[in-house]
């Protein structure tokens, strides 16, 4: 292929596209946390709000990808040119990013609805333009006369570093540095560097002049467009990573630990998968995962069924190990299928169809279908099938019916030891141990891929059918907010709320302990403390609740008072108001309320100066949502209460240390602050008791009375040179607790 025409444009081209690609890259990656902090306090905190941010931001990625390949294939060398150039000029337009929008008014629109709305308006235009960058750059250089030219594949390697790269940089250094504003400026300033950077590319794409190019500015028509199974596979291949991402992340997050930050992993693993498998060694990856893969996929399935995690830094590198196996296997299939340059954009389009549909799947419509997290089972059987080699069948079937017996016998095996093993011992250890056995049995036929996949999956489903870890289940229900689970402890004793791995009220079932609080909130705890030492709070006429759980604070509500829970889930008031469960609201009756949404928009629509007490207790699982944390949040809790009136926030964490930051808050708002963390007895437990850890603020001393003087609640210092947060600067790892 003759080289272009001048040669200072050949001498910096591959620093020039490389250069392009990876700033491109980067600013998506960069783009998508930084717009989902805007619209947080905005449009509420709830996990919607987060999932419809994805799937834009996946659906505007999969149009980027659909344009470019039109380009490609439609129209000519320099039609594309204008066409692209068009496109950047236009994005120019919808900067800078501002998001114009009150927090007292709320858009009219439904949630969905006004998420879409406001991202369209926010972030469309430039993110479209960045998604149709990468296969349209490569695309170009693939026709630029450049010796590497005819394997351009290896910009894809820059394209994923620049958004490896970014994706770590933002929690790591920009969100605990600079504030959404400077954020944004970094971003547009950096986004108008790309855009100079893009147009130059174009410009070489415009005085290209290799001779041999599919006709020199003629669109790519003449190209075979690869088959229907072809384009399936590559689907397939890119919907499994993308699926099994997310349901690592749920699993995690949801049965092992809700911690801040979790979703970071899984996402900086996949994208460097796609690093090592497009790079120059994915004979070596390849080779390397088809090993990997069965022994960590079996490792899991043995300490997933068998409820032990052991230590959390144990299990959480298990789980990441095993997607990264399955992902960087696919991807490497991927990458030694990848078609010849003049298929490039059609292969990427492919590849992000696959992959949006595995988000669509997992954010969509698991939690549709599925109670529980069954999407990540389902997504390790899928990763044990697509990608692996095995000699082709003489009729070309994959499973037959010689490979039935070892898959049932390891599900039996399973089932039995999983109804004789807890009733021998307690020790969870020793189930896991035991369950070697199917776990030996599925990897002697880890050679034979449909035995293998048959065999992980009858061990799976089998497991599924055991003893639960949350005790008798009477109740389960996912949301998008989660998975919320209504069980009976095996002693009889108690009925509990759990979200995901984190209690969140419980009942004593005796008829004398029916309507007194448990938990974080026994009358023995700090709350309980609070409510019996400060006369202002028994006298209050109103008293807000953020969070409502199972109700257990209804069980303080005097026969004068009203007390209103603002509550996110509709799941959970449905639940806490159901008698056949708790009876908590059912008892306080027409003095305790429910209002629905996110705490931020209903609590600014209650009258001000009304309330004697607010009590913070919001949790998704382990996680405080931080904009309920904030100054801008501080400020709108102040306007409702009375002179008097005292906020109280629950902050117990098993992650985080939160004192400090209301410290900081209470500081820049002038006012007195009281910390009790309360450890309970393995006796007090027995007795449906939990630790916790609670914050009380007011205006002055004197109005946290003799609580003020109470060795039990600690002053908490707080340093003027620390940052408060805001809805425009938050430093989640800054509290994060390392043991």
């Amino acid at each position: 292929m003759p080289a272009i025409a001048t040669a200072r444009p050949a001498r910096f081209l591959v620093p020039l596209f490389v250069t392009a690609l990876f700033i491109g890259s980067s600013l998506m990656f960069l783009a998508e946390p930084m717009i989902a902090k805007m619209i947080l306090p905005i449009l509420g905190g709830a996990p919607p709000v987060w999932t419809t941010s994805v799937a834009f931001f996946q659906f505007v990625l999969l149009a980027g990808y659909a344009s470019s390949w039109f380009l490609a294939r439609w129209l000519t060398g320099r039609a594309q040119v204008l066409t692209y150039t068009t496109v950047l000029a236009l994005s120019l337009l919808a900067v800078p990013l501002t998001l114009r929008v009150d927090i007292s008014h709320p858009p009219a629109a439904p949630p969905v609805a006004a998420v879409l709305m406001v991202l369209l308006v926010a972030i469309g235009a430039p993110f479209f333009a960045l998604s149709t960058t990468g296969s349209l750059l490569q695309h170009w250089f693939a026709r630029s006369g450049h010796l590497s030219a005819h394997d351009p594949y290896f910009l894809y390697v820059a394209s994923n570093l620049g958004s490896l790269i970014a994706l770590l940089a933002y929690p790591a250094v920009l969100e605990p540095t600079l504030p959404l504003v400077m954020q944004r400026r970094v971003w547009l300033a950096a986004y108008f560097a790309f855009v100079g950077l893009a147009v130059s590319c174009a410009a070489i794409a415009w005085r290209r002049r290799s001779a041999d190019a599919a006709g020199s500015n003629e669109p790519d028509t003449a190209v075979c467009p690869p088959s229907l199974a072809r384009r399936a596979t590559w689907m397939a291949l890119a919907f499994v990573p993308s699926s099994l991402m997310l349901a690592v992340t749920a699993y995690l997050s949801t049965d092992i630990a809700a911690m801040p930050l979790l979703w970071v992993g899984p996402l900086a693993l996949y994208l460097l998968t796609f690093v090592l498998a497009f790079g120059s060694r994915t004979g070596f990856w390849l080779a390397l995962g088809d090993r990997a893969v069965p022994l960590l996929v079996v490792a899991v399935a043995v300490f997933t069924i068998g409820s032990t995690s052991g230590s959390l830094w144990f299990s959480i590198p298990l789980h990441f190990l095993a997607f990264t196996a399955v992902a960087l296997r696919c991807h490497c299939v991927l990458a030694a299928d990848r078609p010849p340059p003049a298929l490039l954009t059609d292969f990427y389009f492919w590849i992000s169809a696959g992959g949006m549909l595995g988000g669509l799947f997992n954010a969509l419509i698991a939690p549709l279908v599925f109670n529980g997290v069954v999407e990540y089972p389902l997504a390790l059987v899928l990763g044990c099938l697509a990608g692996a080699r095995q000699p082709a069948r003489s009729k070309g079937t994959l499973f037959g019916a010689r490979d039935l017996p070892l898959p049932l016998a390891v599900a039996i095996t399973t089932a039995v030891l999983l109804w004789a093993v807890p009733r021998a011992t307690d020790d969870p250890r020793l189930l896991s141990a035991a369950l070697g056995v199917p776990a030996l049995m599925c990897f002697s036929a880890a050679r034979a891929r449909a035995r293998f996949v048959l065999s992980v999956g009858a061990m799976l489903a089998a497991g599924a059918l055991g003893e639960s870890a949350y005790g008798r289940i009477e109740h389960v229900e996912r949301t998008f907010f989660g998975i919320h689970r209504v069980s009976v402890d095996a002693s009889g004793g108690y009925r509990s709320l759990s979200h995901g791995t984190t209690l969140h009220g419980m009942q004593a079932l005796a008829t004398t302990g029916l309507h007194e609080p448990l938990t974080y909130y026994h009358r023995t705890g700090p709350f309980g403390q609070l409510f019996e030492r400060l006369p202002a709070l028994s006298t209050a006429a109103e008293i807000g609740v953020i969070g409502l759980g199972v109700g257990s604070l209804a069980s303080y509500a005097a026969p004068h008072q009203l007390w209103t829970f603002y509550e996110i889930d509709p799941a959970v008031a449905r639940i806490a108001g159901n008698p056949r469960y708790f009876a908590f609201l059912q008892e306080c009756g027409a003095r305790c309320r429910v209002v629905l949404g996110d705490a931020r928009l209903t609590l600014a629509r209650a009258r001000p100066r009304s309330l004697g007490l607010l009590v913070v207790d919001a949790f998704s699982s382990d996680a405080i949502p931080t904009h309920l944390m904030t100054t801008e949040a501080i400020s709108l809790y102040l306007s409702k209460l009375s002179g008097d009136g005292v906020l109280a926030l629950h902050v117990s964490n098993r992650y985080m240390t939160l004192g400090p930051v209301l410290a900081r808050l209470a500081l820049q708002h002038h006012l007195a602050i009281r910390e009790q963390q309360q450890t309970v007895t393995p006796e007090e437990q027995r007795d449906g008791k939990r630790s916790s850890d609670w914050v009380a603020l007011a205006h002055d001393e004197a109005r946290l009375g003799p609580v003020a003087a109470d060795e039990r609640w600690k002053a908490v210092p707080a340093s003027s040179s620390t940052r408060p947060w805001t809805d425009d600067f938050s430093n989640v790892v800054g509290v994060l607790r390392l043991r």
